[in-house]
């Protein structure tokens, strides 16, 4: 069936979504039973995909960074960034209610604390994993997918036990779940059916026993608990990734955020970064290629921070070999009118850049790493989407604390002060000097981000 949801357009999509709609409510979805599952023969995670077994110390060093169960699904819950949307900011940990807008309407998180009445409390360790294996509530409802469970499905049940273990560890929050606000049609649970026929498989990840322990590890986190894929895969009309374009990144619906390519492009993706540089990206929240903005800003502060070393070095390995795609970068030369609209933007934005940029970010655009990052050779500034620096001139933009940057450099914000005008000049000027290879930026562009208001 995925084979199938893989070949289909967003056009085929979309009248498969109206036909769904259009079916009558069944008088019960009956829930499929759990499935069954056996514990691992020794403490860990992930196989090593080799027949040696290791130590069981050593494997939970490895994998967690200390040893205890809760302490271990602590340290799991962190890897799946569980506070991200479970917790409303400056509110009570896992006390859920925080929203989540879609093209579909409004989802609000629950309520994962240990209150037995509001939260998971009541909750036995079968039911949570089935919840995460197979994407289906307590009482057998099936969830929407904003809840990565196409991900989590891959987590293992030790792993799902351990962050179980956790969670009921964490002080209760008495705070009832606050209902959907989804549109019509799409306030049917039963349409979730076809979705899921579309979308999901379920299966616990199964290390690639060709490719070496940390590739498995890296990939573990990458798919499973890290759920990358739900902002680095570009989102089609019903809401499920485009499977033809995996990590080839894509516009994050409703944030106006661009998550960039991961692949091993060298132009669009990760080909030209070393490891170190991703792992100091992911871990610190700076490197000497770039800063992390945006909704990444917030996965490095609640979760990747916290991972150990050799998790962050697993998932840089992991992310370096993924496959390069033609056409994901998008170098073609700029049309006739596009080169008159860079004639009339360049020498304003040159202007704009040398009396307000250059100071952070030099002369030839080569930044002052780790601080200030480069604007030259920079993928985020070298999309074919303008969003990202359109957004950081308009709202300036700080890189989250860390334990590796606790004292973070920021850029100040430029809407008060730069007209619409103004700002697609400074873009177009970055995006095309120093050898980047970019579209003009439009005034039309600017003016619909900033009418938004998303800061």
């Amino acid at each position: 069936m995925q084979e199938i949801a893989a070949r289909l357009s967003d056009h085929d999509i979309t009248a498969i979504s109206a036909w769904l709609a259009s079916l009558p409510a069944p008088a019960s979805v009956s829930p499929a039973a759990a499935g069954t599952s056996t514990l691992p023969l020794r403490c860990g995670s992930v196989s090593t995909g080799t027949d040696e077994p290791q130590p069981a110390k050593q494997m939970t060093q490895q994998i967690t960074g200390g040893t205890g169960l809760i302490a271990r699904g602590e340290y799991l819950a962190r890897a799946g960034d569980c506070i991200a949307c479970h917790t409303v900011p400056d509110s009570k940990l896992f006390g859920g209610g925080r929203p989540m807008d879609t093209p579909f309407g409004t989802l609000y998180s629950p309520n994962i604390s240990s209150d037995k009445e509001t939260g998971i409390g009541n909750w036995t360790a079968d039911q949570f994993y089935t919840m995460l294996h197979e994407g289906k509530s307590r009482d057998g409802s099936l969830l929407y997918p904003v809840m990565p469970f196409a991900s989590y499905t891959k987590v293992t049940r030790a792993d799902s036990d351990a962050i179980y273990a956790y969670l009921q560890s964490v002080p209760p929050v008495r705070q009832p779940n606050r209902p959907h606000e989804l549109k019509f049609p799409f306030n049917r649970r039963q349409l979730l059916v076809g979705w899921r026929t579309l979308f999901f498989r379920q299966g616990e990840f199964r290390p690639d026993r060709t490719q070496s322990v940390e590739w498995n590890r890296g990939a573990y986190l990458v798919e499973g608990l890290g759920h990358c894929a739900m902002c680095h895969t570009q989102i089609n009309a019903l809401g499920g990734n485009t499977t033809s374009k995996q990590f080839q990144g894509g516009l994050i619906p409703m944030q106006n955020w661009y998550a960039p390519s991961l692949t091993s492009n060298r132009e669009a993706g990760l080909g030209d970064w070393s490891i170190d540089d991703i792992v100091g990206l992911l871990h610190a929240g700076v490197s000497n290629r770039g800063a992390v903005y945006g909704p990444m800003a917030e996965v490095v502060y609640d979760s990747f921070q916290y991972l150990n070393e050799d998790d962050v070095r697993a998932v840089a390995v992991y992310l370096k070999a993924l496959p390069s795609h033609s056409g994901e970068a998008q170098t073609a030369p700029p049309s006739v009118a596009q080169t008159d609209q860079l004639t009339s933007l360049v020498p304003l934005g040159r202007k704009i850049y040398e009396a307000q940029c250059v100071l952070c970010h030099a002369s030839e655009g080569q930044g002052k790493p780790p601080n200030f990052p480069p604007l030259a050779q920079n993928q985020s500034i070298e999309m074919s989407s303008a969003v990202n620096p359109i957004r950081m001139v308009l709202n300036g933009g700080y890189v989250p604390g860390t334990r590796k940057n606790p004292a973070p450099y920021g850029m100040p914000p430029f809407a008060q002060s730069l007209s619409d005008v103004e700002v697609a000049a400074v873009v177009t000027y970055i995006r095309t000097a120093w050898g980047n290879r970019c579209a003009p930026v439009s005034v039309k562009e600017v003016n619909t981000l900033r009418s938004a208001r998303i800061f």
